[in-house]
């Protein structure tokens, strides 16, 4: 009797685990989007050792770590929106290494900038915000990413309580930040293509937000 319960006790306990880590296709498929995540990174390495990096090899990692930010921050953003829309509850479990990689491309953007393009000179740093906004918006939006990495964590959550989620809201100011870096960087070269592309997909992202939130305030007053 006891070897009995003792075995049900121990069913229940690799059932639980497993509920807890999802079905093996899940984990499968944060292996490839884990894996999938460092292409942009392996492409400037390859491309450095094959020497295909441009006469201007730190503009292209610049540029490059800068833009992967950005498309990260946007597929983080979309994670909501889509699993609302498909019933898929499965994608949450991707956005906290999706939000975690934007922060990890958005380091390689910043420290490309403080350390190979300025060598730590802090003079010449001051006069490019100064001289040039995008900069100023561009750091303030990597300074907003750093408490939502640090907290990104399951135990950061539970210790915050409702705190955590109204901190992670930073993630919309940080989203207009970071298209008004991209926007005012490629306006001086008259260059908005991308930057049109990537500001409609972060409007859509937000846009999407806010009617979700009126449509609730809507229903609230409704009932009441």
């Amino acid at each position: 009797m006891e070897s009995t319960t003792t075995a049900a006790r121990t069913a229940k306990r690799a059932q639980a685990a497993n509920t807890a880590s999802g079905p093996r296709w899940l984990r499968w498929a944060k292996v490839a989007v884990f894996v999938a995540a460092w292409y942009p990174l392996a492409r400037i390495v390859f491309f450095g050792m094959t020497d295909r990096l441009g006469a201007n090899p730190i503009e292209f990692i610049t540029r490059s770590t800068g833009l992967w930010t950005l498309v990260f921050l946007c597929i983080t953003l979309a994670v909501t929106p889509l699993r609302r829309l498909t019933g898929w509850n499965a994608l949450l479990r991707f956005r906290r290494m999706l939000g975690l990689y934007t922060f990890f491309y958005a380091v390689l953007h910043f420290t490309t900038y403080i350390w190979f393009d300025k060598w730590f000179d802090v003079a010449a740093m001051l006069k490019d915000v100064g001289k040039r906004p995008f900069i100023t918006v561009g750091f303030a939006a990597f300074v907003l990413l750093i408490p939502l990495a640090v907290t990104s964590t399951k135990a950061m959550a539970r210790k915050l309580g409702r705190r955590w989620q109204s901190l992670h809201r930073l993630i919309y100011a940080i989203g207009v930040l970071a298209i008004l870096h991209f926007w005012w960087m490629k306006a001086g070269k008259h260059d908005l293509v991308l930057p049109k592309i990537y500001g409609a997909i972060m409007l859509a992202l937000l846009g999407w937000r806010v009617a979700v939130w009126l449509k609730s305030r809507l229903r609230a007053r409704v009932k009441a």
